[in-house]
């Protein structure tokens, strides 16, 4: 395959036209070709606004049965992306789907129904940044000694009861829309598995979602991440990467500026306050662009997919434990049983 890989757009979400559009208008290998929506005048729109050529679809089944189609983006609510995900992939659609992969592990488990061939990728773009490389770079080479803790916060604020965000029956809530990413960060660094978790949960009493949550996820070994994030509170996130000789400190470690270049603060602790850090300046990289750039390749048989079914379910099953422990109060082992094919 050496044309560009064909992508339809299930729905109109704001992430799509803030962050992905961009990114495959911006790629040589990808062309977007279409957008289904359940509404026909908002994938018109939609479509317009993406270019002339773009085909606009009233229904979500419509758009998959396009031939044309190589790939698609699935940024539904939650609760949609394991049985959209399986209908395009049914059709022989690749699907690149938004985090987190699905409700629950048990939920998620019936993508290993996906056809063969067929390529699912949890759609985690900060693993493409080349901040997060050259962090992950810097501790497998030991640059910070012997890396046992990571320290995460992200937050931001939204009460809005109309936002998918706060709408638990689909999925809602601050664990699965960015808990999932100091996880996602911890089994990167650490290249391995958490084999436990525990959380502190506080609910919005009026939506029932999380809004204020803290965990620890134990990697073994005496390695440890742990998190707060909060759908409730001022809009912030850092990361903290902790070894025995220095410390990492991803300074916008999530949302990344696109095309812009980031800083690391790499400090050895010899004077307190950060005065002897060391800035790290990252080269310029939009982290979206990155990422379907790679599941491109991927489509198109140059390299394999770099992250699969088996590693969405694995970050499925570690949220199921953090929801586990706060039903609990203790601690909850993580059950990768349903996590190979």
């Amino acid at each position: 395959m050496s044309e560009p890989v064909r992508w339809g757009l299930l729905g109109t979400a704001g992430i799509a036209r803030k962050s992905l559009i961009p990114a495959l208008q911006a790629s040589t290998l990808n062309r977007i070709v279409a957008v289904g929506s359940r509404d026909l005048a908002r994938a018109r729109a939609f479509a317009a606004d993406i270019g002339a050529d773009v085909r606009a679809f009233g229904s979500y089944e419509a758009m998959l049965d396009d031939p044309e189609i190589d790939a698609v983006y699935n940024p539904l609510p939650n609760h949609l992306h394991v049985p959209l995900t399986l209908e395009a992939a049914r059709r022989g659609k690749h699907v690149l789907c938004e985090k987190p992969i699905g409700l629950n592990r048990a939920d998620a488990a019936a993508l290993k129904s996906v056809p063969p061939g067929v390529l699912v990728m949890e759609a985690f773009m900060v693993r493409f940044h080349p901040q997060w490389l050259e962090v992950r770079r810097r501790v497998r080479a030991g640059d910070l000694g012997e890396v046992r803790a990571i320290q995460a916060f992200f937050s931001y604020y939204n009460d809005d009861p109309s936002n998918v965000r706060n709408q638990l029956d689909i999925g809602g809530g601050g664990i699965m829309d960015i808990g999932c990413y100091p996880m996602v960060i911890g089994r990167f660094l650490f290249d391995a598995d958490p084999v436990r978790a525990v959380a502190l949960v506080d609910r919005d009493p009026s939506f029932g979602t999380d809004r204020l949550a803290t965990g620890i996820l134990d990697f073994g070994a005496g390695r440890q991440l742990g998190f707060t994030v909060s759908t409730q509170a001022a809009p912030h996130q850092r990361v903290s990467v902790v070894g025995t000789t220095g410390r990492l400190d991803v300074m916008i470690p999530f949302n990344a500026i696109p095309n812009a270049q980031s800083t690391l603060l790499l400090d050895r602790g010899e004077v307190l306050g950060d005065a002897a850090a060391e800035r790290l300046t990252i080269e310029a990289a939009d982290q979206y662009e990155r990422q379907v750039d790679a599941f491109a390749r991927a489509v198109r048989g140059d390299e394999p997919l770099p992250y699969g079914i088996e590693d969405a379910l694995a970050n499925m099953a570690v949220l199921d434990a953090l929801f586990d422990s706060e039903k609990t109060g203790a601690w909850a082992n993580v059950d990768y049983s349903d996590v190979a094919n």
